[in-house]
């Protein structure tokens, strides 16, 4: 499929060539015939510009081309690239009208045959570069594209020459002889200050420049996405039409790798709606925030060393914290092993929190990922059920369903699901159903683990 916006740049490029070819043409013919060095540098002009838009075409064929091995950025430059390539060359026209004029100016020169042709040639030529350089405008606008800008551009120039050899030509009819040469120089300088313009935007982009507030832009639609801390350094440029963003953000070292990953999508769209094209490139640094709570900085010290740990309780004693964790390790780890692990990971806690921190850990086999196992059978599971209802009964957790056993290498494993009042907490909810599993791990010591689903009442 044909992309859109690449189809209209080279639509418009295509229909300037045509229109500069033939009013160059035009006027050139008219310009000889009268002998008009105004109306034959207009000419030459508008021939510069149909170079110019032959090149213009050929360069946005190329230039919304996606990135490949060698051009990592794309292939947006070339437009920039193009673009002071046709400036350069009207600066040499402009020079060259200029040495001519004054060479007129100084030596003198009949003035040119006037008839009612040249200024029709030059009204029709305004009104239609009028219209190019208007389309011309609106494509490189919708399209951020600096060979387009830079083409609209000459064509405006066109006008304002167009209109200033009708003044030249007017003057020379009214016996001012000087009128074709000044309208001649003043093409000239026409060109020169519009192509400044154009100039100066080119080369800006060419040395990476970063667009007129284009880093505040960014920084703030970062800085929107949840999660985001502070944007800690931030760099923008142009390659065509596509902002190059490149970002070093700060996020919650307490966050997980998908969480971070979820951000940094967040803010690729959050740039392209700000920009609409826009390509970023997001590094985020982990950081410490202010209301970390003792135990997210023991897990994150967990995390960084590689370990899996859990049941992290903190107790504050006022002139010291104490601390205990259980460890799980490889259950075929020999102790001294296990031990030193343990020992590093006290270590660390204490370099975080101070010396004085008291440290308990537990260390416990890790449990295999994916045991082997099959469900019990229908009567070892009615059996288990029936002990599990009568241990509620004894307390606030009724209705116990869903129940499920399954037999593994390391023993049965207990699923079951209960309810419980709405309106109790969590520690007494959480403290009744542990009461239960203990008192069926007693009943039943094959029962290796038992898991349970509290929940309230069916409405």
């Amino acid at each position: 499929m044909t992309d859109p916006v690449h189809s209209s740049k080279s639509r418009v490029a295509a229909i300037s060539i045509f229109a500069s070819a033939g009013m160059a043409v035009a006027k050139f013919v008219v310009g000889v015939a009268i002998g008009s060095l105004a109306l034959i540098s207009e000419a030459l002009h508008s021939s510069v510009d149909v170079v110019a838009t032959v090149v213009t075409w050929m360069v946005v064929r190329f230039s919304d081309l996606p990135a490949d091995e060698e051009h990592h950025y794309g292939h947006g430059k070339l437009e920039s690239v193009s673009a002071l390539g046709i400036i350069a060359m009207l600066y040499v026209l402009a020079g060259g009208i200029l040495v001519e004029s004054f060479s007129r100016l100084r030596e003198g020169t009949p003035p040119p045959a006037l008839s009612a042709i040249p200024f029709v040639v030059l009204v029709v030529d305004i009104a239609v570069n009028l219209w190019r350089a208007r389309a011309l405008h609106r494509a490189a606008h919708a399209t951020k594209s600096q060979a387009l800008a830079a083409d609209a551009l000459h064509f405006a120039s066109d006008v304002l020459g167009s209109i200033a050899v009708i003044v030249g030509l007017t003057l020379s009819g009214l016996g001012y002889a000087w009128g074709d040469a000044v309208a001649a120089a003043t093409v000239a300088v026409v060109i020169a200050m519009l192509g400044l313009r154009m100039a100066r935007s080119t080369v800006e982009t060419l040395v990476d420049r970063a667009p007129e507030g284009a880093a505040e832009k960014a920084t703030a639609a970062i800085r929107a996405v949840p999660g985001v801390i502070a944007v800690e350094r931030l760099r923008v440029r142009m390659v065509g039409s596509t902002h190059f963003i490149d970002a070093i953000v700060q996020v919650p070292r307490t966050f997980p790798i998908d969480r971070v990953d979820e951000i940094k999508r967040k803010a690729q769209s959050a740039v392209v709606v700000a920009f609409e094209d826009a390509d970023l490139t997001f590094t985020a640094v982990p950081v410490a925030r202010d209301n970390e709570s003792v135990r997210e900085r023991i897990m994150v010290i967990a995390r960084n060393s590689g370990l899996a740990v859990h049941h992290v309780t903190v107790h504050d004693l006022g002139d010291k914290l104490t601390v205990s964790i259980d460890l799980e390790v490889d259950g075929e780890m020999t102790l001294i092993a296990a031990h030193d692990i343990a020992h590093e990971l006290e270590r660390s806690i204490r370099h975080e929190f101070g010396e004085d921190v008291e440290v308990d850990t537990h260390i416990e086999p890790l449990e295999p990922e994916l045991p082997q196992g099959t469900d019990a059978a229908a009567d070892r599971v009615e059996a288990i059920r029936a002990a599990l209802s009568q241990f509620a009964a004894r307390g606030a957790i009724h209705d116990i369903h869903n129940v499920r056993v399954r037999d593994t290498d390391a023993g049965e494993i207990v699923n079951f699901h209960c309810r419980a009042a709405p309106s109790m907490s969590v520690i007494k909810v959480h403290e009744s159903v542990d009461e239960i599993e203990r008192a069926l791990r007693r009943a039943f010591p094959t029962v290796k683990r038992v898991i349970s689903h509290a929940e309230p009442p069916k409405a």
